[in-house]
């Protein structure tokens, strides 16, 4: 499994796979199997490389329009880590999706390297978006936008420099100069920390987009992350997956000059001014590979919940500053709009409960009408571990900062090993302490 240590057998069905594939086996309901569904099924099959066994057709046995419907027994093979986009995707194309496999523990990432596996985009499409947007499915600026993304295959290369064009200067100079207006009001003092430094060394200013590789090397300094280019939203696995190593997935394009306050997509204005003066302090960067942690080899629901708990915080997250609320979301310091919202008497502000705000319904094409607020970045990072520790799994993880990988903790060696590092690190730390004193 290209240097992947395999799980035990019984944490996986396919765990005595050498070559990484899994075996399905699908019932896909259409309705009427003769028109577009079929054709639409079969290019997703296309899509992953689906290796078909067995294929089989009957009308399926639903009370009413029965003969419309119909079921298609499919035997295939994947790769393991193509599963669950594969039946997701496959559900937007039909009627209903049933698999026999019930994958206990979905393909995950456990080194850095790996990530190069965890690249699914999610189309989204818009109908009321106006089609000359470059984010719009259907817009003739689409090659444009894929050019201004310059996507690297590996992770490790270098990362592509963009030069924007004057327009595309001119939006960042505006998004830019509003928002900073905003920040000395409205932010958390750890985003205002960062935002500092990274005027200082990064060439954060109004007359200039940042380049990723100068970013990236500055968070990873200050807190291990780094950037890595993405075409766009990544499925929520794949994205999570990232933060576990400390890897942010990055846009590079710039929002359409005709909406510069506002993007329905991520493009630089928020990578750039939202997410990454936080990721640059060390207790939020700690909050957000956690939850990248909690992902891997979850279960579908739970990834649902783990990303809706991601929006709530690291997108529209608030929390107390010295008797007055601030903001850390980065949905919410790259939008001008919502910036002020947020913090007006207008919404609803919830404390922040990991369980309560996991299931929480969020809005995605207008403001929140809810936000929950944390006491603070240390306690809201104390709440999400205990709620990661509650997600139920055969095994547990250990994250090596040495080597950028995971190691799963599935026998009592294992975890030995790993306390022995701890004791001599705690070790370290008590003779440094005794030397000061």
């Amino acid at each position: 499994m290209h240097g992947i240590e395999p799980l035990n057998k019984q944490d996986s069905p396919d765990s005595n796979r050498e070559d990484g594939r899994a075996t399905l086996i699908l019932t896909l309901t259409l309705c009427n199997v003769s028109k577009t569904e079929l054709s639409k099924a079969a290019k997703v099959f296309e899509m992953f490389e689906t290796q078909i066994h067995h294929f089989e057709t009957r009308r399926a046995k639903k009370p009413k329009n029965a003969a419309d419907y119909f079921d298609i027994f499919i035997e295939c093979e994947v790769h393991s880590a193509d599963v669950s986009i594969l039946i997701t995707s496959l559900k937007r194309v039909t009627e209903d999706v049933k698999t026999s496999r019930e994958e206990k523990v979905p393909w995950f990432p456990r080194k850095i390297q790996d990530l190069d596996r965890c690249h699914h985009l999610i189309t989204k499409y818009d109908p009321s978006l106006d089609h000359g947007h470059p984010v719009s499915f259907v817009s003739p600026l689409f090659d444009f936008f894929k050019h201004k993304t310059s996507v690297e295959k590996f992770l490790g290369d270098p990362l592509p420099c963009i030069e924007y064009t004057a327009r595309e200067t001119a939006t960042w100079r505006e998004v830019y100069r509003k928002l900073r207006s905003l920040y000395p009001t409205h932010a958390c003092t750890q985003y205002l920390d960062a935002f500092q430094q990274l005027e200082k060394h990064c060439g954060y200013q109004e007359d200039n987009i940042p380049q990723l590789q100068d970013v990236s090397r500055f968070l990873k300094e200050r807190t291990g992350f780094q950037l890595r280019p993405a075409a766009g939203l990544l499925s929520a696995r794949d994205f999570l997956a990232s933060l576990a190593f400390r890897v942010f997935q990055s846009t590079q394009y710039i929002r359409h000059f005709s909406s510069p306050m506002h993007s329905p997509e991520p493009d630089c204005c928020h990578e750039l001014l939202g997410h990454v003066p936080m990721l640059a302090d060390k207790e939020f960067a700690q909050f957000s590979q956690d939850i990248g942690l909690a992902s891997l080899g979850s279960s579908e629901a739970e990834i649902e919940k783990l990303a809706t708990l991601y929006w709530f915080t690291v997108e529209f997250g608030l929390c107390k500053q010295n008797g007055l609320i601030k903001a850390y979301g980065a949905g919410l310091l790259s939008s001008y709009g919502e910036l002020t919202y947020a913090l007006s008497n207008k919404p609803e502000y919830k404390p922040f409960d990991p369980e309560v705000t996991a299931v929480h319904p969020y809005q995605d094409q207008a403001f929140q009408p809810v936000y929950f607020v944390a006491e603070n970045l240390e306690d809201a990072k104390a709440k999400l571990q205990n709620y990661a520790m509650k997600i139920k799994k055969p095994f547990s993880l250990h994250y090596d900062p040495f080597t950028s990988s995971v190691e799963v903790m599935n026998t009592p060696q294992k975890v030995k090993r790993a306390l022995c590092q701890m004791k001599e690190e705690l070790k370290n730390l008590c003779l440094a302490l005794e030397n000061l004193s």
